[in-house]
């Protein structure tokens, strides 16, 4: 058992508790997430001292384990607390709890008031005990306790009697008085003198010696005489090692014995190199453990008295055999009492045994013997009711006690099995009074949902009284469901709302909810049930699942719901058998069920289409269809459906593990299913399991039961990989912030810390208080002033450094292979985005290693951006496994808590926003800008090409992920380029479709961004156009990759429907994703599409005008003159060199398109050879730049820039630039030296001599590739299929560039119906078009001819005539063009 313990409140702590806003309400009581107990805490570390960790309460650093009270949770009561002085913790007037404040109170076994602190006197404030699993504050709120319990070397194993108080917290602690087996207290302080053995109880707090045999908190009751005969009822408690919730228990029983299947010293089962070694605690110390517990109530004249009894713990009433009214009263208030703790609830049987107390004759002496029974029975039936309630209570909740013996509450009898499903609404207890001002009219409404659709549903509407602030249902309505029992689902779940008829403004608002399975491991539901009900929402109907029924904490609200005695469980349907007279179906229908498959997505199918699918079930298979798409077709999910589901399951063959995601979704509750689906998902290494935690985490919530089969997956695979564990367990801790699924993520939180060891939870403890410091500094960077901000940073950036301090080393929740020593405070600084990000710079503990920089973010939700990154991660391992590399760089990020999160940094990575505006004021709209980058950065003609590769490559991809995504906000400062050419994208609050808009406009208005300065770095500036080609082709092949794993895309799209993502919460959201990936389409059909995309991309203008206004607000808001002169390219020195030195240079050739660029070969003195491109308007400027610097007459002849008219102006102008430079360079030293010309020549210039095809040379034109067109011709059922792909070196009669199209037709063709005519591409030797073509109904193509003509404006450019009969089909092929039509 372990306990738990807290330090008294101070003043201040009071008074800011009590003046906290108390607006709003809350489901639950929640606290960190660091603060749960699942009962797994019989382990401690073997041969250690330190405090073991036990589930999520482990704490390296002491401070972590300090309370806080949580504002949000006092807002739960809506009832100011009453005030309490410094060392008085006295909570209101001495008055019954019960008559006072409503608040539910602790109950659990639970230390009493224990002595042995170093700094407390024996007049001092005692420690203020906290409950076992959880614990109401001072002021009502819930405060979870992390599990502790740890005996040191110094433990007394003999009869340590521990003086444990159950539940009423709410007594006198003015005067504690200290007794030894009685109520005087005498001898009790020499006995505390002489204990001088002390174990440690609490982490890090509090240090307390061994407890007295007996300790009393409160007033000192007056003892009862001795003759004095005992009578009433014994109700027997039993301590629950690992809760009373029966699942809860059997859920840690499990997880002990998944960590027992992985030793730690079996290294062929468990790998981890940091693990604990761990045992189970000594039988022996449990053994000689015993437990004696006093029940206090402020209301009580004498105590109830509890006595030990072997392991039980007996509560006995007192009740003196004289017949008076305040003897009887005394008795009903402490019945009260427990009521009030036990969340105020009061069963019909307690009221009515109260009743009958109060019925009791109080007669004259003489009679009284005759009375003594009727007492004693009406004690009796109080007792065995509050028996039955405890049982309820501890049933219902999550407590570490239960009754020793359960007895069937009087009011409680079997019944016969009704057919139809019924069950009695008996009360809402504790209703808050503003409810009684603010609202006139209480009603009921019931309903039975599976998965999220509802079933049926019952109303109430009749006013229901309110009684003793407990909301009865008068007359204790029964709701009758027209349903047979046998008729529900296994995963059938009951939904109960409260509404209220507003006394303002007569709207009928819902006030509370909650729901509950109808079947817990297949028995179903009896008895008398407690629920905690949310406040002030509506039940999320998407997603009412087992993770949303909370049964570790009572809320404020409890509703009673009563159902008859039964002993009913569920029979799961057999599969039926398969049948053998099945008959073939037609093709066509067997084609419809291909082409239904293509949707991929079960919400996405519509439901003629899924009848239609059901239908023909027996006929589909893993080639055809998905087996997600089948068993979610079925019409219903009765006995007969279900057992038609489990056939088609068993007969089902799985080709891929991964074709079973779709199982875990929403859409399937049935236990058996998921079952199945997570015997696939085993079939997965750990690594590949790894890839799709996010999503395996998300639909836990969706699982019936914490022992779900992927669960104890997800538990196993943490054992046998740290990198599973270090990820599932920063997931789930995040998860935690989903305030439906709060108390489940929080147990299997719990649960993987538990497995994990000592060790490794001390890695998660150092992580955990690194992110805090980080969350500190980052709040006090962003609210300081703009001025300060720096400042701020640099003196809160040395709590940091006395972090590194303390703990030496910590890994990074990014990854837990990087392993850091300190921060370079120097490097660390701050973004000026609106969230005001932390640069933060480690220093790794690899000595060779650069520092690891991260950025810091408090403000955005990076859920979003994890899911983005994630999708593209393993869009890129299926391009890696199908041989495609597309250098792709994927950042890590993580988010760590709510709003805050951490961001990988790519190194030597510059935004293409400080590329532009390197380039000046217009940057954005300049074609050369990303290649004048690039060429400043690899002066080597290898690397450039080198970069131009990267660049080709990552582009395409990033198109494709972008355009499937539908990834928005897309500007240059958001896409980063890296040195060696890759480019990615960066910062994802915006996707699928959901674009910022101005007004009614959309600001993104490209399918993705691909703009002309991108294609012209591509294609060197138009010198080789069929890299754009190339482009293409990879972008399309990488498109239609993709496009084949559709199905697991929109599974994981799916899976996170229910995450909480801004963007990603509806049906619309994937039908997005479903449309761009068009898994319909053929690959010849997508090919096109994406091909237009790229097109229009390529066109709009919108995206370099959005670059632009982007980067004249950024110049704006950082000023211009600063912002070129930090953001400079740094330039090489300008001192000479002899190195630099030229010799010569010459003109070798001129290139055609777009600008003329005049080939320069450069010689230096140092016998290296240069090449470099410059146009004629460079030379000019080269010109001016020395006109300044020297006298005219010592300059050569610049040429001039008119021409006459029939002249050979290139050649003309490259025979005078020649010239030129011979006098320059021949000139006097000053001038050949200069500044100006060393950089004119020298920077930017190539090693490598460029491909001959892309220069005009003095001599004859290239004709290595002659004029041809691409083609891929497919037949398939009598349609014929032509995609033109592309042309090259198409050319005019003199020589330009055509703006051509091409025509098609089906020869012979006698009606001339044949021609098909596709869009002109302007002004392109090598255009691409990836048009398709199609002629239906043609029958065979035996004779037939398909004749091309290429045309620009009417101009014939080329032709051919192609027999059909005689191509390879399928394929793609280059046809030559001849010059006349054949």
């Amino acid at each position: 058992m372990a306990y738990f313990w807290k330090m008294p409140l101070t003043q201040d702590e009071l008074q800011e508790g009590q003046s906290e806003d108390q607006a709003s309400y809350s489901m639950y009581h929640f606290n960190p997430d660091s603060q749960v107990s699942l009962g797994l805490d019989q382990i401690v570390g073997e041969g250690s001292s330190e405090i073991p960790f036990y589930g999520p309460a482990y704490s390296h650093d002491p401070k972590e384990n300090e309370f806080f009270l949580d504002a949000a949770e006092e807002h739960l009561y809506r009832i100011d607390p009453p005030q309490i002085p410094h060392r008085d913790l006295y909570f209101g007037s001495p008055t019954s709890h019960w008559q006072q404040v409503r608040l539910p109170p602790t109950i659990g076994f639970r230390p009493s008031l224990l002595s042995g602190y170093s700094d407390l006197s024996e007049n001092s404030y005692p420690t203020y005990p906290i409950g076992t699993l959880y614990d109401y504050g001072p002021y009502g709120r819930n405060n979870l306790s992390p599990t502790a319990d740890e005996f040191g070397s110094d433990v007394e194993k003999e009869n340590t009697n521990l003086n444990v108080c159950i539940g009423f917290e709410h007594i006198d602690y003015q005067y504690p008085v200290f007794s030894d087996n009685n109520a005087s207290g005498q001898g009790m302080q020499d006995k505390r003198r002489n204990d001088s053995k002390s174990f440690l109880v609490s982490t890090g707090e509090t240090y307390l010696t061994n407890p007295p045999r007996e300790l009393t908190t409160g007033p000192v009751w007056p003892s009862i005489s001795a003759n004095s005969s005992l009578a009433g009822w014994s109700i027997q408690l039993v301590e629950a090692d690992q809760g009373s919730n029966e699942s809860i228990a059997s859920f840690c029983n499990g997880v002990q014995k998944i960590r027992d299947a992985y030793p730690a010293f079996d290294l062929t089962t468990n790998t981890g190199k940091i693990w604990s070694v761990t045992t189970t605690l000594s039988d022996e110390i449990l053994c000689k453990s015993k437990f004696k517990v006093s029940i206090l109530t402020n209301c009580s004249s004498p105590p109830l008295h509890l006595t030990p009894c072997g392991k039980c713990i007996s509560i006995k009433w007192v009740f003196s055999p004289c017949c008076q009214q305040h003897k009887v009263d005394k008795v009903i208030e402490e019945a009260k009492a427990i009521c009030s703790v036990l969340c105020s609830v009061e069963t019909r049987a307690i009221t009515d045994a109260v009743k009958k107390l109060h019925s009791v004759p109080l007669g004259k002496t003489q009679v009284k013997d005759a009375l003594k029974p009727l007492q004693e029975n009406a004690v009796t039936e109080l007792s065995a009711a509050i028996s039955h309630l405890i049982h309820v209570f501890s049933s219902s909740f999550h407590t570490d006690f239960q009754p020793a013996k359960i007895l069937r509450s009087p009011s409680c009898a079997d019944v016969d099995l009704d057919p139809h499903f019924s069950f009695t609404v008996y009360a809402a207890h504790n209703i808050p009074a503003a409810w009684l001002k603010s609202y006139k009219l209480f009603s009921f409404s019931c309903s039975l949902t599976y998965a999220g659709k509802k079933i049926c549903q019952v109303k109430n509407c009749k006013n229901i009284p309110v009684k003793n602030f407990n909301l009865h249902l008068k007359d204790a309505s029964l709701i009758n469901f027209p349903l047979q029992i046998k008729s529900l689902p296994n995963e059938t779940i009951l939904i109960v709302k409260l509404f209220g008829v507003n006394c303002v403004s007569k709207n009928t608002e819902i006030l509370a909810w909650t729901c509950f399975p109808l079947y817990q491991k297949q028995k179903f539901i009896h008895g008398t049930v407690l629920l905690s009900m949310a406040l002030y929402s509506e039940p999320p109907t998407t997603m009412i699942a087992p993770g949303i029924c909370d049964t570790s904490l009572p809320a404020l609200v409890t509703l009673q719901v009563d159902f008859p005695e039964t002993n009913l469980e569920f029979i799961k349907p057999e599969p039926e058998e398969k049948r053998d007279d099945l008959e073939e179906p037609a093709k066509e229908c067997l084609k419809h069920v291909a082409r239904l498959s293509q949707k991929q997505s079960l919400l996405l199918l519509l439901e003629q289409e899924r009848r239609f699918l059901w239908f023909y079930r027996s006929y589909c298979n893993n080639e055809n269809c998905s087996l997600s798409l089948v068993l979610g077709s079925a019409p219903s999910w009765d006995r007969k459906s279900i057992s038609e589901m489990y056939t088609v399951l068993r007969e089902w063959s799985f080709s891929n593990p991964l074709e079973a995601l779709g199982l875990l979704t929403f859409s399937f509750p049935d236990q058996d299913i998921r079952r199945t689906a997570v015997q696939q998902m085993e079939n997965l290494s750990n690594d590949e399991l790894l890839e799709y935690l996010p999503q395996l985490v998300q639909v836990i919530k969706f699982e019936w039961s914490l022992e779900s089969p992927l669960v104890k997956l997800l538990l196993c695979r943490s054992l046998q990989s740290i990198q599973v564990t270090h990820q599932l367990y920063w997931l789930l801790k995040d998860a935690q912030n989903e305030a439906h699924f709060k108390s489940l993520y929080q147990k299997l939180l719990a649960a993987v810390q538990f497995c994990a060891g000592k060790t490794l939870n001390d890695e998660f403890s150092k992580e955990r208080k690194l992110i805090k410091i980080l969350g500190d500094v980052a709040e006090k960077v962003k609210a300081a002033s703009d001025p300060k901000k720096q400042e701020v940073l640099k003196m809160e950036i040395n709590k940091l450094k006395q972090f590194f301090q303390e703990v030496n080393v910590c890994r990074l929740p990014l990854n837990p292979a990087l392993v850091v020593r300190g921060i370079d405070a120097d490097a660390c600084s701050y973004f000026t985005s609106n969230a005001f990000p932390l640069k933060i710079s480690f220093i790794s503990t690899e000595t060779l290693s650069r520092n690891i920089n991260v950025i810091f973010k408090v403000g955005d939700d990076l859920r979003q951006d994890m899911l983005v990154l994630q999708i593209i991660r393993v869009m890129d391992r299926i391009w890696l496994q199908e041989g495609l590399d597309m250098q792709m760089i994927i950042y890590k990020c993580l988010s760590t808590g709510k709003g805050q999160g951490l961001v990988q940094m790519v190194s030597d990575a510059t935004t293409l926003a400080k590329i532009h505006r390197e380039s000046g004021l217009i940057g954005p709209l300049k074609e050369n800008t990303i290649k004048k980058w690039f060429s400043h950065h690899h002066p080597l003609e290898s690397s450039y090409q080198e970069a131009i590769k990267n660049f080709f490559h990552s582009c395409a991809g990033w198109c494709v992920v972008t355009f499937i995504l539908g990834v928005c906000d897309r500007h240059n400062d958001n896409i980063m380029l890296t040195n060696t050419g890759h480019m990615f994208h960066i910062d994802f609050g915006k996707i699928l479709g959901h674009a910022q808009k101005f007004g009614s406009i959309k600001r993104d208005r490209a399918p993705f961004i691909f703009t002309s300065e991108m294609e012209y770095f591509i294609t060197e500036g138009g010198k080789t156009p069929q890299r754009f080609q190339e482009f293409v082709e990879l972008c399309c092949r990488a498109y239609n990759i993709v496009r084949k794993h559709s199905q697991l895309l929109l599974n994981l799209l799916e899976m996170m429907l229910h995450a909480g993502l801004p963007e990603l919460n509806s049906v619309q959201d994937l039908k997005y994703v479903y449309d761009n990936l068009r898994p319909q389409d053929s690959d010849l059909q997508a090919t096109s599409h994406f091909t237009r995309k790229i097109k229009e991309s390529l066109e709009c203008f919108p995206v370099k005008l959005n670059n632009l206004i982007h980067t004249l607000a950024q110049m704006l808001a950082t000023g211009f003159a600063k912002s070129t002169a930090s953001q400079s390219v740094p330039r090489e020195s300008n001192m000479l060199d002899a190195e630099r030195s030229i010799a010569r240079a010459t003109i070798l050739g001129f290139s055609k398109k777009p600008d003329s660029l005049y080939l320069v070969q450069v010689v230096q003195t140092c016998q290296v050879v240069t090449f470099v491109e410059k146009s004629f308007e460079q030379f000019s400027k080269l010109h001016s730049h020395l006109q300044k610097q020297f006298p005219s007459h010592t300059l050569p002849e610049f040429p001039h820039w008119w021409h006459l008219p029939f002249t050979d102006l290139e050649h003309k102008r490259m025979k005078d630039l020649n010239l030129y430079v011979k006098q320059l360079l021949n000139g006097s030293s000053n001038l050949s030296n200069n500044e100006h010309v060393l950089s004119f020549f020298l920077d930017g210039s190539k090693t490598d001599w460029p491909e001959e095809s892309v220069l005009v040379s003095l001599g004859p034109k290239s004709t290595e590739q002659k004029p041809g067109v691409q083609l891929v011709i497919s037949y398939e059922s009598t349609h014929l299929t032509i995609l033109l792909k592309h042309m090259r070196n198409i050319h005019l009669p003199d020589g330009s560039a055509p703006t051509a199209h091409a025509e098609f037709y089906l020869l012979p063709d006698p009606d001339e119906v044949s021609r098909r005519k596709t869009k002109a591409v302007p002004k392109s030797t090598d255009p691409t078009y990836n048009e398709i073509v199609v002629y239906d109904a043609v029958t065979e193509l035996q004779g037939r001819v398909l004749q091309l003509i290429v045309k620009s404006k009417g101009t014939f450019v080329g032709a051919i005539n192609i027999q059909l009969n005689s191509v390879p089909l399928n394929e793609e092929k280059w046809y030559p063009l001849g010059n006349s039509i054949i």
